[in-house]
């Protein structure tokens, strides 16, 4: 079994920077980078370490997991974006749970031993709405998501080329997990803490996101 990390960046090289000494490589067998267009410095620090870049013709967050999708040779894929939320420790744990068998490996910030980042969010806002998203998921299709759109997850890449995704921006996730139970795959999640992000505020916008999420859940529920 071999996998491929897949690096995503969008002008993040205060926190890539603080985050590369951190990830475990020996864990994976192939990095390679997805930048949407850095003009920070991002994609100059990892040709400088040797890192594969491959630089998005078009942005978007959806756009950058099949990029990576399309330039990967490892029979897995494990998706982590070096901005401080998700925590590199957790990059050797998802690969041991996906060599047990499964299609999709994801970090859960909800089940026991999980802890979300609220530091930007002390209403818990997006909490409130991710809770929303993966219960109205396990309530239409049966499955056991504690947390369906968390990004850091390790994929199958052949389950990952059948499932035919095509969400461009954040709702990539979101769509993965619901064509992964649309299609009975074999999905496990394992807790990880989220941290604090470093050097900038999210990109994605809680209630922006929480009507596009909305949008996109109708088209997939009566797409064939």
């Amino acid at each position: 079994m071999k996998v491929t990390l897949v690096l995503l960046t969008l002008n993040e090289i205060i926190p890539v920077k603080e985050m590369y000494p951190k990830i475990p490589f020996d864990a994976v067998d192939e990095v390679i980078a997805v930048d949407g267009g850095s003009k920070d410095g991002t994609i100059e620090f990892f040709k400088k370490q040797g890192i594969k870049v491959v630089v998005q013709k078009e942005r978007g967050r959806g756009r950058g997991f099949m990029y990576g999708l399309q330039n990967a040779k490892g029979d897995y894929i494990l998706y982590f974006s070096p901005d401080g939320n998700e925590n590199p420790k957790d990059i050797p744990r998802l690969v041991a749970e996906a060599k047990k068998g499964y299609d999709i490996v994801a970090g859960s910030r909800f089940m026991d031993g999980g802890k979300s980042d609220d530091s930007d969010d002390p209403l818990h806002v997006r909490n409130l709405g991710n809770h929303f998203f993966t219960a109205i998921i396990n309530l239409f299709y049966g499955s056991k998501y504690t947390d369906a759109v968390n990004g850091f997850r390790i994929v199958k890449k052949s389950a990952l080329e059948n499932m035919k995704l095509d969400a461009t921006e954040y709702e990539i996730e979101f769509q993965m997990s619901i064509r992964a139970a649309k299609n009975k795959l074999k999905v496990a999640e394992i807790p990880t803490i989220e941290m604090e992000r470093i050097g900038g505020a999210r990109k994605a916008q809680t209630f922006r996101m929480g009507w596009r999420f909305s949008i996109f859940f109708l088209k997939e529920l009566f797409k064939k």
